[in-house]
């Protein structure tokens, strides 16, 4: 579908790919709109919905700056997917041992790998670029409690909130391993201390914002190259983190299923993260907070709940959005409302057919909680095709 509707009255318009916004995302739209930095206009996507400062969905392209808390705490976050030769009537007819597999190799929650298990290797590339920006922000290693060996050992590590693991099968019944996750814990140490620092910066300067969420740093002063170099670093952390995690859920399916081979239909996208890109004839910083990248021809994934489907998509690059779409079905209720809605016999019909957690410690992540991933793909058919429709069989939560 085309542009759903537009939000006029702020600087630049917002571009809104659903019909679906409600009133504190639309706000939030408005506000980031007000800002002289944003260029052209803001993009929200399908599975808008609201978030600190700015809206999760949402596409805000700038011009000499960039907004920390836009980018969020999460830096890098995204998905990794890829395709085995097993198929469905390979595997077991009981998928509860391929489940604790999974969870044996891969930490969940606040759980990291010892230092025997720790995986250096990935870290070794890394490690110099940070040491370098702790040398120069030193609070950032304080922020985050025995800085120098965690970083390391949450390095293939899942994380909790609605980070996730699954084996999904295809339209042909082959098997995909699929996961979400970002930068850990020193990702969200430098997301809040520039967030933390665009906020004093605004103060200085008595700059008036919407919100003070929406504070940025300016090209051409120290903390932005600062965090220009940091954010970059987070971003490659969490790809390492996600590649190194299917390594390990890949050793672990390899002990329990048939003999299998990957595939090279293998996909590593961020969703929470900025870059420079061309736009509309102009180099802008392109900050996507719970967007993917939709270049034409490019892959990506759009994940549903963990009892519904999931798309492997090919983007068309659609310069309305910013060549972008929606990073997944995006939530419709907060966690709180969403444990006091609904109870764990809600939680086990909504998951019929999925090995996975059906105890109150995931309620939040019901999928009852989120919008309709069909009415998500149904909003941004301009936007991408679908290539892969994905069923869930087994889900790890945080």
């Amino acid at each position: 579908m085309p542009v759903r509707q537009i939000i006029e009255g702020g600087r630049v318009p917002v571009k809104v790919f659903t019909e679906d916004v409600e009133p504190h995302a639309r706000q939030q739209l408005a506000n980031v709109a007000q800002l002289p930095i944003v260029f052209g206009h803001v993009a929200a996507m399908p599975d808008v919905h609201a978030g600190i400062g700015a809206t999760v969905g949402s596409v805000i392209p700038t011009r000499g700056a960039i907004i920390p808390a836009a980018v969020g705490v999460d830096i890098g976050c995204g998905m990794n997917a890829v395709r085995l030769s097993l198929t469905a009537e390979r595997l077991p007819d009981s998928l509860a041992r391929v489940r604790a597999a999974v969870e044996r190799a891969v930490p969940v929650g606040f759980d990291e790998h010892g230092e025997a298990g720790a995986r250096r290797e990935a870290c070794t590339p890394l490690a110099r670029r940070l040491a370098e920006i702790v040398r120069r922000h030193p609070k950032i290693a304080k922020m985050q409690r025995d800085h120098e060996k965690k970083w390391v050992r949450q390095m293939g590590s899942l994380g909790g909130g609605n980070h996730f693991i699954e084996l999904c099968l295809d339209e042909s019944a082959h098997l995909w391993v699929m996961l979400h996750s970002g930068s850990r814990g020193i990702g969200n140490c430098i997301g809040r201390y520039f967030i933390a620092a665009a906020r004093g910066e605004a103060q200085k300067r008595d700059v008036h914002l919407p919100d003070r969420d929406l504070a940025w740093l300016g090209e051409g002063s120290e903390l932005f190259d600062d965090y220009v170099e940091a954010v970059g670093w987070a971003q490659d952390y969490a790809f390492a983190n996600r590649r190194e995690m299917m390594q390990l859920i890949l050793g672990a399916l390899r002990r329990e299923l048939p003999e299998f081979d990957a595939t090279n239909e293998a996909i590593n996208c961020h969703h929470n993260y900025v870059q420079q890109e061309k736009h509309l004839g102009e180099r802008v910083y392109v900050t996507r907070k719970g967007a993917i990248s939709a270049r034409k021809g490019e892959l990506g994934i759009i994940p549903g709940s963990m009892g519904a489907r999931s798309y492997i998509v090919r983007g068309k690059g659609n310069p309305e959005s910013f060549c972008s779409c929606a990073h997944g079905a995006g939530r419709r209720m907060s966690r709180n409302e969403a444990k006091r809605r609904f109870s764990r016999a809600d939680l086990v019909a909504q998951t019929q057919g999925v090995e996975c957690r059906k105890d109150k410690g995931v309620l939040d992540e019901i999928p009852g909680a989120y919008k309709d991933i069909e009415q998500v793909m149904a909003d941004q058919t301009d936007l991408v095709e679908v290539v892969h429709t994905l069923k869930q069989i087994v889900c790890v939560k945080g």
